[in-house]
């Protein structure tokens, strides 16, 4: 495999784990950045641009950029802290506050933290949305707005799989008057430099490539893992909480349709670099080149101070979320204990560790069935735990 870019010295082991991605881990085309305090160690890329090598097979180039599916979720939650750090928003204020509609069918006490932590009890709609519908802000609110809590909001925890678009942006549409999209790249993306877009412009397009599910090589040497038979069941009971929650969109968008990646649904299809995902997180700890740093260290331990742990009643495993982050744990390994982040479905990861000032982006055009641990991104995260244990 044809690996192009450049790591700093002490970095090697992530350049050959990305390669080991490639020839025995089976994928097609990725890209890995990682940022330490603030300054860009590890930038690689390889494969082709598209999952299936289509039209042209153009090779995944620097700036080539994907949809990452939920690790969009730690953007979004970004945004709330960030207007919670500027005085907007109240973390423990109730979410009616400042959405009145939303105290509708019980909800009234749901508090701001309860939607960041996967706390709210709404990870389901009883009529879902089209693609079309879920990609209209008004609809997707007023659906989240009238919908009766599956349990008390604050009493139990899990995961908002689609309906974290919707509780989300609106909050920040009702606080800024601007889209969650519009504020995103005015607010995050923008001053920090990064390439991600929630709602990718049309300027863009020709830098994404399209994704597609791919499976494992029956060779691949990684150690194969039986879900468990609770986890099973919930996946295959379009009952269960868990099989309704993925299916608040129903159909399943198509991921490669323009229309699709235009809409800016904060729960699943921000689309961005590798290098952008972790810009962003490395932004997130301290200061990136150029100076810019969007949150103080109060607001990074609101980030990963554990809000939910323990059985998550729609993911069926144990879970750890801080306030709109994963936290390191068996279901999720990060980097360290002192990780917090968020991984797509099935492929991206994005990342930051204060205590190393590490920060860890991502992403492929081959996802896997795997929903919060892929087995390349974990590769990658034990390489560059190698590289760091190698400096002390």
């Amino acid at each position: 495999m044809n690996v192009s870019g450049a790591v700093a010295e002490g970095f090697e082991p992530v350049r050959e784990a990305f390669v080991r991605n490639f020839e025995v881990l089976g994928d097609r085309g990725a890209a890995v950045a990682v940022y330490r305090d603030g300054h860009r160690v590890v930038d690689l890329w390889g494969g082709t641009r598209d999952v299936d090598g289509a039209a042209d097979g153009a090779p995944w180039e620097q700036g080539t950029a994907q949809i990452v599916r939920s690790a969009t979720k730690g953007v979004a939650a970004a945004a709330l802290l960030l207007l919670h750090q500027r005085g907007e928003l109240d973390l423990d204020a109730p979410v009616g506050t400042y959405w009145p509609e939303y105290k509708a069918a019980g909800k009234e006490r749901t508090l701001v933290r309860h939607l960041l932590a996967h706390r709210a009890g709404v990870p389901v709609l009883d009529r879902p949305l089209t693609p079309a519908e879920a990609a209209d802000p008004d609809l997707g609110a007023a659906a989240v707005a009238a919908q009766a809590p599956a349990w008390e909001p604050g009493t139990d925890h899990g995961y908002h799989a689609q309906t974290y678009s919707w509780l989300t942006g609106e909050l920040v549409r009702r606080i800024t008057g601007r889209t969650v999209g519009e504020w995103i790249a005015d607010e995050i993306a923008g001053p920090v430099g990064a390439d991600l877009w929630l709602g990718l412009p049309r300027a863009q397009r020709a830098r994404v490539g399209r994704v597609g599910q791919v499976d494992a090589p029956a060779q691949s040497g990684a150690l194969k893992t039986r879900p468990k038979p609770a986890v099973t069941a919930a996946y295959a009971d379009p009952a269960s909480l868990t099989r309704r929650a993925f299916a608040a969109i129903t159909p399943l968008p198509d991921e490669n349709d323009s229309a699709y990646r235009a809409a800016a649904l904060p729960a699943s299809n921000g689309i961005a670099t590798a290098d952008g995902l972790a810009r962003f997180y490395a932004s997130l700890i301290g200061e990136v080149a150029g100076g810019v740093r969007l949150l103080r260290p109060e607001t990074v331990e609101l980030a990963r101070g554990e809000q939910s742990s323990g059985p998550d009643r729609v993911l069926v495993v144990n879970t750890r979320f801080g306030l709109g982050h994963m936290l390191h744990g068996a279901a999720s390994p990060l980097l360290s204990p002192t990780s917090f982040g968020h991984p797509g479905r099935g492929g991206a990861l994005g990342l930051a560790d204060p205590e190393s000032g590490v920060a860890f982006g991502y992403v492929t055009n081959g996802f896997r069935t795997s929903v919060t641990a892929d087995p390349r991104a974990q590769a990658l995260l034990r390489a560059l735990r190698t590289a760091l244990t190698a400096e002390r």
